[in-house]
Formats: structure tokens, sequence, C-alpha cells
């Protein structure tokens, strides 16, 4: 039996560089200070042909078979988009509708977007939480939202924006653990 918490990132991104990655880093950064974590960040973009084209999970590329199962399999899913027209990609939902629809029951999710503006702010809860809910998901409480001012290219200025996440992780990660250790306790 491993304590190693699972951590996936799914970053819904269009393209490289990006604002979301570096903030999906500096909360995997403040993670991994806290607790043994294996991470890995899935960047939709990265997936391809292989992914875009498909219309069923069997039309699933190998990669892109191999991140959802990593998704699903996860102890803790951060999830962070950018937000465009009010909302998540498209390629972030194209992603999210291959996870089997049970797979997330329960398991912690952080909720993370990126925007131009504060206009955008309200999409953690009003797209990123629902779309969540409606896999039955455990959605930590903070969300962490950062406008195009909280930058400076990929690098992160506001330093309020490190105390969220510090409150954000420190709420998901026992969360995650205990789940995680539930999961793998042997039945008796």
């Amino acid at each position: 039996m491993s304590d190693v918490l699972r951590v996936v990132a799914l970053v819904g991104t269009v393209r490289a560089p990006s604002k979301t990655k570096a903030l999906v880093e500096l909360i995997l950064r403040s993670i991994e200070s806290r607790t043994q974590s294996e991470t890995r960040i899935i960047e939709i973009h990265t997936l391809g042909p292989g992914f875009t084209g498909a219309l069923e999970r069997e039309q699933l590329g190998e990669d892109a078979e191999a991140a959802i199962r990593a998704v699903e399999t996860a102890d803790l899913v951060i999830a962070a988009t950018p937000v465009f027209k009010g909302s998540y990609t498209g390629l972030f939902k194209h992603f999210v509708d291959f996870i089997d629809p049970y797979a997330l029951a329960a398991k912690p999710v952080m909720l993370a977007a990126t925007g131009g503006s504060d206009r955008h702010a309200l999409v953690i809860e009003h797209a990123l939480r629902p779309l969540f809910a409606f896999l039955q998901a455990w959605t930590a409480p903070v969300g962490i939202y950062l406008n195009a001012g909280d930058f400076d290219g990929a690098t992160i200025l506001n330093p309020e924006v490190y105390e969220r996440i510090e409150m954000a992780v420190d709420d998901v990660v026992p969360v995650a653990e205990a789940l995680a250790a539930a999961r793998r306790a042997p039945v008796a």
C-alpha cells in the first residue's frame, strides 16, 4: 500500500506558454511541500488529433485514453482552465465528456481558472463547480481565479494569490489523503 498522493492536473489551455499552467505548477509545488505526492500535468492541447477527432471514448488515441485514465484514477484532481466567453474552453469540456460518469464520485477536485479580467471571476462557481457536481466530485471550497493583472507573462505577481493557494491546499490535502487511505485500505 502506498501513502503517495496521486495528483493529476488537467489544464484546459489551447496553446503554450500558458498562464493557467503556471498557476497549476504553483499549486502543485504547494501540494508537494505538504505531502508525499506523485504529480502529473495533462495539457489538453498536446493530445492531438487522436483526442480532438474522437466522438466516442473507443475512438481515442492511446495518449488521450491514458490521460483520461490518469484523471479517473487520481487521488486528487486539479481542474484548471482559461476562460473563454465566460466559461471553460471547448477542449476542456471535450476531455471531461470522455470521463466515466462515476469515476470522480466523491473524489477531491480543486478548481482553478485564469481570465483577462475580474469579469470572469465567477466562472468557478457558475461553470466549473456545476460541471464537477454533475460528476459527483467533491469540489474544494476554495477556488483559485487569477486575472491577467496578476501576471507578468507567466510569472504570478500578486502575493494574495499565494495565500489563496495555501488556503485551498490546506483544505483539500487532508481530505484527499483520508479518502485515498480509505480506498487503499484492505476490505475486511
